[in-house]
């Protein structure tokens, strides 16, 4: 029996080859992964906006984006474009203080549990907000249209009824 003996320095270039084409093949992959997050919110917006009422403001920060739905106003926001970066879609529905604050509270917290899917209400700067927010590590764009139009639908479909009973 015969064996057959490599050469130290041939395996250790093999392997930083290998290690190597691994490397290069990842990163080709994650360019054609990869989505452009301004233009899939872009996309989403003008499926839903009406009366073309879609507004942007842009910045090295991020970008904000606004748009009429229905009854409401909803924004978009992208406070960069790493991984690390928030996506962030909101829509006000109520000033406070309001009517039967406790009730509404109460009313609030039950719509999270059952009415909001991946959304939710909040409060935010004395108002009551629906609001969807994720970094965008490994945000696809059936999860931008999701949120947008999720966000969105809640709001329209519950602002009425929440202004007439709390205001």
């Amino acid at each position: 029996m015969t064996t057959k003996e490599q050469n130290p320095e041939t395996i250790s270039t093999e392997s930083q080859s290998t290690a190597d084409a691994d490397i290069v093949t990842s990163e080709l992959i994650d360019e054609v992964t990869s989505i452009n997050h301004v233009e899939v919110i872009q996309t989403v917006i003008v499926s839903l906006a009406q009366d073309d009422s879609a507004m942007v403001s842009s910045s090295d920060g991020g970008s904000l984006w606004k748009f009429k739905y229905g009854r409401v106003e909803v924004f978009v926001q992208l406070t960069g474009l790493s991984d690390e970066d928030n996506f962030k879609v909101w829509a006000y529905l109520l000033q406070l203080p309001a009517k039967n604050e406790e009730q509404l509270m109460r009313k609030l917290l039950q719509m999270n549990w059952s009415d909001t899917f991946e959304a939710h209400f909040g409060i935010v700067d004395d108002r009551v907000v629906v609001l969807s927010t994720r970094t965008l590590a490994d945000l696809s764009a059936g999860e931008v249209s999701r949120a947008v139009t999720v966000v969105a639908t809640i709001a329209d479909n519950n602002k009425e009824a929440l202004t007439s009973h709390y205001s």
